[in-house]
C-alpha cells in the first residue's frame, strides 16, 4: 500500500498548478533580468536576482492558488452565458 487514500495519487491538482506558476514566474523574471542585463548595465547581482525570483515565483504560485477557484467560478459562469454576475 502507498500511503494514499483510495483513488488519490500524487499531489493535490491545485497545488501542483500553483507550483508550476511559481516556476514559471520565477523562471520569467530571471529571464528579464538576464536579458536587461545584456543591453544594460546589470541592475542586481545574480544573488539579488535569485532572491528576487524567488519572490516573484511565492507571489505568482500564492496568487495562482489563492485566485484559481475564482477564476474557474468566473469562467463556467461566462460559458454558460450568465453575464448578469460583473467582476
Amino acid at each position: 500500500m502507498s500511503g494514499y487514500p483510495a483513488g488519490r495519487m500524487g499531489i493535490d491538482p491545485r497545488a501542483k498548478s500553483a507550483f508550476l506558476w511559481g516556476v514559471v514566474g520565477t523562471l520569467s523574471f530571471l529571464v528579464l533580468v538576464q536579458s536587461y542585463a545584456l543591453f544594460a548595465t546589470p541592475l542586481v547581482t545574480i544573488t539579488q536576482a535569485l532572491a528576487l525570483g524567488i519572490a516573484v515565483g511565492l507571489g505568482a504560485g500564492s496568487g495562482a492558488y489563492l485566485l484559481e477557484p475564482r477564476f474557474a467560478a468566473w469562467a463556467a459562469d461566462r460559458s454558460r452565458g450568465n453575464e448578469s454576475r460583473k467582476g
